[in-house]
């Protein structure tokens, strides 16, 4: 629908400011801004916002939809993905494409193109998985930036699937160094993780707390430094993803202090979850099941301080859902064989918010984290991430007095359990507008499938 969208009374939350102003939205944009009440706009339609934040649509950068994995599927399509996003306040992912080894980047990211167009209910990129660095894979690095896939993760886990030795990490950098391309890494070493994996089953520990035990955070901290000096070699940036660690957030903040681009995101599985979900009894610990690991609780803190200082700059979900039956369960009796992952994209908005009600972070930092930052770091801002003028309307209509229990009886993810079943939260989704067109009207779906079109972006907006 084209015409006009007025969104007034409500306090505007963007990276920078906090103002009572109406919103005013034409032909899918932000028209413009004023402050509350000065402006006699006229609109096809008024939404009032009187007591609730009005905040940029979340930008999830790390998602995983369809994934293959283990021999099995991430139970959330693009479609069930997409509208469970926005259910939770989020209007744009980030998915990874993936090349499978033996086969070309643009095979890959013609197929996640295939799965995806005409399903999305928000919009979408796409990140590049490189699998296999040879010559070919390099010159088409250099392709798919110039078409707006600005990004290519790196993975020094799982050998034998999406694993890079050094070698080929440093050429993938070298490349990017100069096609302004940004370098993911997964940061474990996964070599070492296998030896430790194979002696932990031959010793009869194969529940999934074990998978928590193997995946050591030294070796998280020693493959984030030795991806940071691989970058520094290489003159290339470098995003290191889903830092659970706080041994790595030191790597992180050691490298920033030295002034080098590297940046680092979290997730928040590792925020508000540990390894006491591992252990839960009865295979239960397998729901939590994804790599990196989660940690012992002591490493929250260090975490969060990591976002207050800017050493961690976004968080992200890693949104990998397995079910638990029929999945998950295919690592009962050897942890190694449980697919890694958790669900999250629905709950992420939500669980930042309550980090403010507690006093964590403050709101603005909130929507830095969650909205700003992904945009800029991956190429989309001020189209994505912002509330300004000329900005798609992507926005939400956020309650911060609302409760509400997270439960998979009540979220839209496709999957069987909840990673936060039973946790009580301070504020809630109300309303949110996708490019100017009403996705959730009231705690209504009122979106479809094929609105979420896919967004090509620009190179990292960090680097000089």
């Amino acid at each position: 629908m084209t015409g006009r969208t007025l969104i007034r009374g409500g306090l505007v939350i963007t990276a920078s400011d906090e103002l009572h102003a109406d919103v005013l939205i034409e032909d899918g944009r932000v028209a413009a801004l004023a402050a509350a009440g000065t402006m006699a706009w006229t609109a096809d339609r008024t939404i009032d916002a009187t007591g609730k934040y009005v905040i940029p649509g979340g930008v999830d950068a790390h998602t995983h939809m369809e994934l293959p994995f283990g021999g099995t599927f991430a139970s959330d399509t693009f479609e069930t993905g997409t509208r469970a996003a926005a259910w939770g306040g989020t209007t744009t992912i980030v998915d990874f494409a993936v090349q499978s080894v033996g086969h070309t980047l643009r095979e890959g990211l013609d197929a996640w193109h295939a799965k995806a167009e005409g399903n999305c209910a928000i919009d979408y990129g796409f990140h590049m998985i490189v699998s296999d660095v040879n010559q070919d894979t390099l010159k088409e690095m250099d392709l798919l930036v110039e078409e707006g896939v600005t990004s290519f993760k790196q993975f020094m886990a799982y050998p034998g699937v999406f694993y890079s030795d050094d070698g080929q990490i440093l050429r993938a950098m070298q490349r990017s160094a100069e096609n302004g391309g940004l370098i993911m890494m997964h940061a474990e070493n996964g070599i070492a993780i296998d030896v430790l994996v194979e002696q932990a089953l031959a010793r009869g520990e194969t529940d999934p707390r074990y998978h928590g035990e193997v995946r050591k955070a030294l070796l998280e901290a020693e493959a984030t430094h030795r991806a940071i000096k691989l970058a520094q070699v290489a003159g290339a940036p470098l995003y290191v993803v889903h830092v659970s660690a706080m041994e790595a957030v030191a790597e992180l903040a050691k490298a920033r202090d030295e002034g080098l681009n590297v940046f680092g995101e979290t997730c928040p599985q590792y925020l508000f979850l540990s390894t006491d979900n591992l252990a839960e009894p009865d295979f239960e610990g397998s729901k939590y099941v994804c790599s990196t690991p989660l940690r012992p609780r002591e490493h929250q803190a260090k975490l969060w301080r990591g976002l207050r200082t800017n050493d961690l700059q976004v968080v992200s979900t890693d949104h990998c859902p397995f079910c638990f039956v029929g999945q998950k369960e295919l690592g009962r009796g050897d942890f190694s064989k449980i697919p890694n992952g958790l669900p999250g994209v629905e709950n992420r908005m939500d669980l930042l918010h309550q980090a403010v009600v507690d006093g964590r972070i403050s709101r603005r930092r909130w929507i830095e984290i969650a909205c700003a930052t992904p945009a800029r770091m991956f190429g989309m801002y001020p189209k994505k991430g912002t509330i300004a003028p000329g900005a798609d309307a992507d926005i939400v209509i956020y309650d911060p007095h609302a409760e509400q229990v997270m439960s998979a009886e009540t979220h839209h993810m496709n999957v069987d359990y909840s990673a936060y079943e039973g946790k009580r939260t301070t504020g809630r989704v109300e309303t949110v507008l996708s490019r100017g067109e009403l996705v959730i009207t009231e705690r209504e779906y009122t979106g479809h499938a094929g609105h979420g079109v896919y967004t090509p972006r620009s190179t990292c907006q960090y680097l000089n």
